[in-house]
């Protein structure tokens, strides 16, 4: 019996098996074999030359625009960007992935059209898990819908969750520990819903026979694998509903109760039409928004404020996080720095490498010569 066969038989018993106290264990004991299978099944068809397109990073983030076929990404990224990306009107127009560079508030952000996808496609069917594989690396995931079909959405997540990609969530708050001895230990913050046994039966499966082990929130089977796995990847992600301007006025609540009823405020989508280039700057907006990134502008001596190349660092960076970004002997010469903006009580502060800034931020960096 080949992989695929032996995760289909794990999925239909789990399905097949009453979720209550009593099969609590056993069912644990399911998915975490069922994690396993999946997990050898990427690392084989990885190393079988199947393992996904080499994409190369560039730029200061990467988001990932995520859509079924013909949902119109490859018409985003030719407006939002400069590549070009063939479009058409039939499943898998976009046949290899296409990088592009948005240049927004001084930022180069990498935006990837992949393949559309289809519902398997975590399974490999159409080349899926090879797109997915790119989804991970990615800062951001746009999902691009159609406004006439919202239901894309919870498919799309599926997916992406099923190819271990967690959207909008935190890693788990569960801590693991190695030990000579002693067996599995187990302790929580919380009083768990879960049982004490079921935990360490989850454990064990993972091979994990001698250990301490810290539950730090409340965690169902899954949220427990997810913190034992070591291959999840956890991505926030915005909405975009395409083709909006072919929309009658009174079928806007229509599709605003369909985001509702997959958990997404319609206030917080971006509403765009890719074909007429309306809604583009919002959608902008929010993606330098969702990756939380910054603009830091420098001093320099003798040059004054340079306002038009910013250097982009994350939000809750340091002083020091600016340093190592623009390289240099900084590292080794810094004696103080001078921040003037959100960030500081006054012009001018006085600030050492811990400093946190903020965006648009003035920094001047006082080296040793």
């Amino acid at each position: 019996m080949g992989l695929e066969e032996e995760i289909e038989e794990i999925e239909e018993e789990i399905a097949e098996t009453p979720y209550n106290k009593s099969t609590e264990a056993h069912i644990g004991r399911l998915k975490s074999k069922l994690a396993q299978k999946k997990e050898k099944l990427e690392q084989q068809d990885s190393s079988g030359g199947g393992g996904g397109y080499a994409v190369e990073k560039h730029g200061d983030a990467t988001v990932a625009l995520v859509g079924f076929p013909s949902v119109g990404k490859s018409t985003l990224l030719n407006a939002l960007t400069n590549a070009d990306s063939e479009t058409g009107a039939y499943e898998f127009t976009t046949l290899d992935v296409y990088p592009g560079m948005l240049k927004y508030n001084g930022a180069n952000i990498q935006l990837l059209d992949v393949p559309g996808l289809i519902e398997g496609a975590a399974s490999g069917k159409g080349d899926g898990q090879a797109v997915l594989s790119v989804v991970r690396t990615a800062d951001l995931v746009v999902f691009m819908l159609d406004v006439f079909e919202i239901d894309q959405y919870q498919r799309l997540y599926e997916e992406l969750y099923k190819n271990n990609v967690r959207v909008d969530q935190d890693p788990p708050r569960v801590s693991i520990r190695r030990k000579g001895k002693d067996g599995l230990s187990v302790t929580s913050s919380v009083d768990l819903d879960i049982d004490e046994g079921t935990v360490k039966e989850v454990l064990r499966d993972q091979g994990f026979i001698n250990a301490d082990v810290t539950v730090g929130e409340q965690v169902d089977l899954d949220r427990l694998i997810d913190g034992v796995m070591d291959n999840r990847e956890y991505i926030p992600s915005i909405v975009a509903v395409n083709k909006a301007d072919l929309i009658e006025p009174d079928y806007i609540e229509t599709v605003n109760e369909s985001l509702r009823e997959h958990d997404i405020d319609p206030d917080e989508a971006v509403f765009i039409s890719a074909e007429e280039q309306k809604g583009l700057e919002s959608l902008k907006e929010e993606i330098w928004d969702a990756l939380g990134l910054i603009r830091i502008y420098m001093d320099k001596p003798g040059r004054g404020v340079d306002y038009e190349e910013p250097v982009i660092v994350r939000r809750g960076d340091t002083v020091d996080d600016v340093c190592r970004e623009i390289g240099g002997r900084f590292d080794e010469r810094f004696r103080f720095a001078r921040v003037s903006g959100a960030s500081a009580k006054h012009d001018d502060q006085q600030v050492g490498r811990d400093h946190e800034l903020a965006d648009e931020d003035v920094l001047r960096i006082v080296a040793e010569k």
